[in-house]
């Protein structure tokens, strides 16, 4: 290909995604107008249950395998079913706190957000859009470009909404964990009927992981809690993790364990190879099964601990594990002494 023709091709791409930015929320605008947000002190979903949660691990080498069938083995493991998908609109909600072009440990694989669309689609799902409020850069285009997103949305005709910039609504804080009494929140939440956290396993500087339950700090809009989400930050890592999971109750998780972060996380570490994806419907049950997985020990992450019992389970004993095994799994990742939020850690 000419270089001609190769800037031809990546203005289309950009022209496309830039397009999404502006029309796939008034795109969806027209969608179930009638459609009231459920209060946060209810969930008419049967998701959170404190009791027992399954997760499904799946082997996964290679961002080159059919991605698509193991997330599909997966939902279909889990009870995922297309009569229950079948004319859904999901939101696919990424990790893409920042990007540096080739360094694909960073962010969730375009290969995972291909797999994930794909397998909804299969499922009969009416739209699939992917969503993200990028934690650290406010050019979503840039990110999208540097990440290689931006070539699977275009392949796959997926709309991208910037969630930093969407209209927003305001949330009583469901949690109550931080001193926020209320969450401003992106107007999409309320048009999409499934909210599924498409995570990158990592260590985390601050919060110890950062797995399906943290990536949701990524659904809160920059233009109103700042960059990189200084106000959440300031409230509380930990608690405000747990305060947006309790308020916008997501419905699916997928971890991107193929390849993963660790150290100094979840920017400035460095690949760690695992080769699996761990997905489930519970987040917390998702997360502590993602911490062993990496040789960390849930009950040590502060907002994982507190989850136990209200936001779902995290003791090996209540998730019900399928597909893989855990333990001939585990690889444990670098925890680095000098970080506060590393220490002690290490699952025995």
């Amino acid at each position: 290909m000419s270089e001609q023709q190769d800037l031809r091709r990546k203005w289309t791409r950009r022209e496309f995604v830039g397009c999404s930015l502006a029309g796939a929320a008034l795109g969806l605008a027209g969608f179930w107008a009638w459609r009231q947000w459920v209060p946060a002190g209810l969930s008419l979903r049967g998701i959170f249950r404190p009791g027992r949660a399954a997760t499904f691990v799946a082997r996964a080498p290679s961002y080159e395998m059919n991605l698509a069938g193991q997330i599909l083995e997966g939902l279909a493991e889990l009870g995922v079913s297309t009569r229950e998908v079948r004319g859904k609109k999901i939101l696919l909600k990424p990790n893409l706190v920042e990007t540096r072009e080739g360094a694909q440990h960073i962010t969730t694989h375009p290969a995972v957000v291909r797999g994930a669309a794909e397998a909804f689609r299969h499922l009969g799902a009416s739209q699939v859009v992917v969503g993200e409020g990028v934690g650290h850069l406010r050019d979503s285009l840039l990110v999208l470009e540097e990440s290689g997103l931006a070539e699977v949305l275009w392949q796959e005709r997926i709309p991208f909404i910037d969630l930093n910039f969407d209209e927003v609504f305001r949330l009583p804080n469901a949690g109550g964990f931080s001193r926020l009494s209320a969450l401003t929140l992106p107007a999409t939440l309320k048009r999409v009927d499934w909210v599924v956290s498409l995570a990158k396993m990592k260590t985390h500087h601050w919060a110890g992981v950062t797995l399906s339950m943290k990536n949701l700090f990524g659904l809160m809009p920059g233009s109103y809690y700042g960059w990189p989400k200084n106000v959440l930050h300031h409230a509380g890592i930990p608690e405000a993790i747990l305060d947006i999971n309790l308020s916008v109750r997501p419905h699916f998780a997928i971890v991107d364990g193929i390849v993963g972060m660790e150290g100094d996380g979840p920017i400035m570490g460095t690949p760690k190879p695992l080769g699996v994806l761990v997905m489930g419907r519970n987040l917390p049950a998702v997360d502590a099964t993602g911490a062993r997985l990496m040789g960390i020990n849930p009950y040590r992450i502060r907002y994982l601990a507190a989850a136990a019992g209200r936001l779902g389970p995290i003791a090996e004993a209540h998730i019900e594990q399928r597909g893989e095994a855990v333990a001939p799994l585990r690889r444990d990742f670098l925890l680095l002494e000098e970080i506060p939020a590393h220490q002690g850690l290490r699952l025995s």
